[in-house]
């Protein structure tokens, strides 16, 4: 029988994912996948024909797995589950991405303002051949922004390494004038559902 364990894999650049992960008492080693360089991106994100949203975080969550788990073969590392996870904003069925420039921000930012969007995070979990996976969805309504409210948080360095220009447990959180769903999933990874896959693979969590 498969001795229980708390670590895992953890197929992800995001500093929030490892801060929601250590808030559980899951123990991880990082696989940082590789976004350019003169290969490429380890796993593309471009988003495909026809592809919705929900389908877009589930493969891109799926394939993050997928290589770390790839990876750690490679590595003749020892064999443990690996996570990856994608999240995305979204606003009337159009996946708002992570923004290229202080323009793009303030363009995200006044698109989202007064309005309610949709946070999909995907989550999967790879050992073996097998796979967990799951997508979280929350609702997020921004209050009206003031121009002066989204050039200052444009003139900082929180808008530009988050789907949708904005981070919740940041500076953007006065810009939120309700939630519904997980809080966490918002920030990266859900983690009521988190747990439930990772205890599917293996993972004892406290």
């Amino acid at each position: 029988m498969r001795q229980p364990t708390r670590r895992i894999y953890l197929a992800s650049k995001s500093p929030r994912r490892r801060e929601l992960l250590r808030q559980i008492g899951v123990e991880f080693e990082l696989l940082l996948l590789r976004t350019q360089g003169p290969r490429g991106p380890d796993v593309n994100e471009d988003i495909k024909d026809g592809e919705s949203p929900y389908e877009y975080v589930s493969r891109i969550a799926r394939e993050k797995a997928a290589y770390g788990w790839q990876s750690i073969m490679t590595r003749s590392l020892p064999a443990r589950p690996v996570l990856g996870a994608d999240t995305t904003v979204v606003l009337d069925d159009r996946i708002l991405g992570k923004p290229g420039s202080e323009q793009e921000a303030r363009e995200m930012l006044r698109a989202l303002s007064g309005r309610t969007h949709q946070v999909l995070t995907g989550v999967a979990v790879r050992l073996q051949d097998r796979v967990w996976e799951t997508v979280h969805v929350s609702e997020v309504t921004f209050g009206d922004l003031p121009e002066s409210a989204i050039n200052a948080y444009c003139s900082t360095v929180e808008p530009y390494d988050k789907a949708g220009g904005y981070g919740i447990q940041g500076r953007a959180a006065i810009f939120i004038k309700h939630i519904s769903g997980s809080y966490s999933g918002i920030m990266g990874l859900p983690l009521f559902e988190t747990s439930e896959l990772l205890q599917q693979a293996g993972i004892c969590i406290p």
